[in-house]
């Protein structure tokens, strides 16, 4: 099984990297591409900025459906990861073409989040970091009959649309440098991966490990195209995938939640930090105003390969660190980094 996943992580890497340029030449061919001076706002750089395309989630995705298909049976669970990454590809090429509402945006995360749900992926239990044992949340269900017997597991399934949701959004705040978004994504997939190794023995880790290997590989062979000066975007398509994909593989690895949180740490924070200001500032959680961790390091002179390679050490070591410590310890080694990154990010605010 590790030589399956480190297979599937050259293969989707390999279409990926194949197929990124030609999307790329077909997106400027037909002019789609980001207006400079629109990406100069949204970024707050005051360097000129060249014109790319977005749609980068076109080959990322064909990459991880190539890929699962290969490697595993097409079950419920398969059929329903790929259906919702269907529409979150297809949501998130209209917003790179038209750039849609926020509200409709967040509609279809909630769509696709109770796709998942309506597959039989729900988050059953959670580690507690306190004891060493699980939480079992599935204690209230709801049985009726529509067409057919159906249950719901009332708090797996709400938690597991919440948290699918939660990632797609927070994964897409922090893309604001080239090539941030495909280092930490792949990244991230690659130590989930990692992680379902251990449990290889059992069976139903099997598809973890392929689908981390085809995610690791899909946004690593997207990369070399993303990374400083990038000539294609992932666009809302690339980087909403991203997030819905580590939030189901989080699911499916066995509800390890805390490890994703673990190993996106500063954009989890970034997120908390940005919902925080904006309630504070009576301003809309979902619209964009230019002060996220990225946003701020630009403003203090870092280059933008300097924060995307920051952004990668920091899910590097963070990744690194999870193969070692437990619930409880993962617990305090984040309480500890939130209490120094939040005081950076204070500081920054202050001195904008």
């Amino acid at each position: 099984m590790p030589l399956s996943f480190f297979l599937a992580i050259l293969i989707s890497a390999g279409l990926s990297f194949l197929l990124t340029p030609l999307v790329r030449n077909y997106f400027i061919k037909k002019n789609w591409i980001e207006n400079p001076e629109d990406k100069q706002k949204k970024t707050h750089n005051a360097t000129a900025l060249s014109s790319v395309p977005r749609g980068g989630g076109i080959p990322i995705f064909i990459a991880v459906l190539i890929t699962a298909i290969i490697f595993l049976p097409l079950d419920k669970h398969l059929i329903g990861i790929l259906l919702a990454s269907i529409i979150t590809l297809v949501v998130g090429l209209f917003d790179d073409l038209k750039d849609i509402s926020p509200k409709i945006r967040l509609f279809f995360n909630i769509i696709v989040a109770l796709i998942i749900v309506a597959s039989g992926i729900g988050i059953a239990f959670v580690s507690n970091p306190f004891t060493g044992g699980i939480i079992d949340l599935s204690f209230i269900k709801i049985n009726f009959n529509f067409l057919g017997q159906h249950s719901i597991w009332l708090i797996p399934d709400l938690l597991a649309v919440f948290w699918i949701v939660w990632c797609m959004n927070i994964v897409g705040w922090a893309t604001g440098v080239d090539g941030q978004l495909p280092g930490f994504v792949s990244i991230s997939a690659f130590f989930i991966g990692l992680l379902a190794i251990r449990y290889s023995t059992d069976i139903t880790q099997w598809p973890v490990i392929i689908l981390a290997g085809a995610v690791c590989g899909s946004y690593l062979g997207f990369l070399p195209f993303n990374f400083f000066p990038q000539s294609i975007m992932p666009g809302y398509s690339g980087k909403s995938l991203g997030g819905f994909l580590l939030a189901v593989l989080a699911i499916l690895s066995g509800a390890k939640l805390a490890t994703l949180i673990f190993l996106l740490f500063i954009p989890m924070l970034d997120a908390v930090y940005t919902i925080i200001r904006r309630i504070i500032n009576k301003k809309p959680i979902y619209l964009g105003d230019g002060k996220h961790f990225h946003h701020q390091l630009l403003k203090a002179g870092w280059s933008r390969r300097s924060i995307a390679c920051f952004y990668w050490a920091i899910s590097l070591i963070l990744g690194i660190v999870s193969l070692f410590l437990n619930s409880q310890q993962k617990l305090y080694f984040f309480l500890a980094c939130s209490f120094l990154i939040f005081g950076i990010f204070i500081n920054f605010s202050k001195h904008k």
